[in-house]
């Protein structure tokens, strides 16, 4: 699949999507609890159908595994060795606080590795795409924009920091920073510590606005994916704790990932 023709079909999408959520999130919204007590609102829903509806046009034959669906029950696809991860609405904690930090995720996977990768933020009109091996891109859009195409976009490419390993600037979840988190912290030299929501957090080192982002607790694969897809592409990695690149597809236990560390710069992970 030509990716930089996915981006270039899916900026319509984000767009209409973002609108979409930009609406609920300046009127208020309802909000549910799911089976796992996670929030949702009628836009995460929403928000996914007109994302799984899209791709079905764009990349037909290609399976999509999206939260809300999973979180109800759907029956998963028979292959999973190549398929889109969606989350329509990463950050919905951020949605319903009134936090601008919340973003719309689609990635596809192959052979268990992101290799394509959209993150919109709408509320900050902040895009970020990947366009072909070892190329991330990030472009400004308004929700109300109405971009049709990259030609539509002023890109500029992504770049990490060379960090400064005895001043780290660390990024680190707003809604969910654990004790282990706080503990693995203890063993670097942090000079300075950004908090942010949702999976943006990957972006910030993919634009080198941050060094490094630990996460120990639980996450699922479409919280990861589109951001891991842009950070690789940019030059940085995502690690396991036992130094395995996290890995997609793992559909024995539920698409949850393990803890995971990523970096800017991938060299970094291996003098850290």
């Amino acid at each position: 699949m030509d990716h930089r023709q996915l981006a270039d079909e899916l900026i319509s999408v984000a767009g209409s999507v973002g609108q979409l959520q930009m609406r609920h999130f300046c009127s208020g919204v309802t909000v549910e609890q799911k089976s796992d007590a996670s929030p949702v609102t009628v836009a995460d829903r929403q928000s996914e159908e007109m994302i799984v509806a899209a791709l079905a046009t764009i990349a037909p034959g290609i399976p999509v595994v999206a939260e809300e669906a999973m979180s109800e029950g759907a029956d998963l696809p028979p292959s999973l060795e190549r398929f889109f991860l969606v989350d329509p609405l990463d950050g919905t904690r951020e949605f319903i606080s009134g936090r601008g930090e919340f973003t719309v995720n689609i990635a596809l996977i192959d052979n268990g590795r992101p290799v394509f990768g959209l993150l919109y933020a709408p509320a900050l009109s902040r895009l970020f795409m990947t366009l072909g091996p070892g190329e991330a891109v990030e472009a400004q859009l308004a929700a109300e924009n109405g971009a049709q195409g990259l030609g539509d976009l002023e890109l500029q490419r992504l770049q990490p920091r060379s960090p400064d390993m005895e001043a780290l600037i660390v990024v680190a979840s707003r809604s969910h920073l654990d004790p282990a988190t706080e503990q693995l912290l203890s063993k670097y030299r942090v000079g300075e510590r950004v908090s942010a929501g949702s999976s943006l957090k990957f972006c910030l080192l993919a634009s080198g606005e941050a060094d490094l982002y630990p996460r120990l607790g639980r996450t699922m694969e479409w919280d990861t994916a589109a951001g891991h897809a842009i950070l690789i592409a940019a030059g940085g990695c995502v690690m396991t704790e036992q130094g395995e690149p996290l890995g997609y597809a793992k559909r024995d236990v539920g698409f949850a990932n393990p803890g995971f560390i990523a970096w800017g710069c991938a060299q970094s992970a291996t003098v850290s």
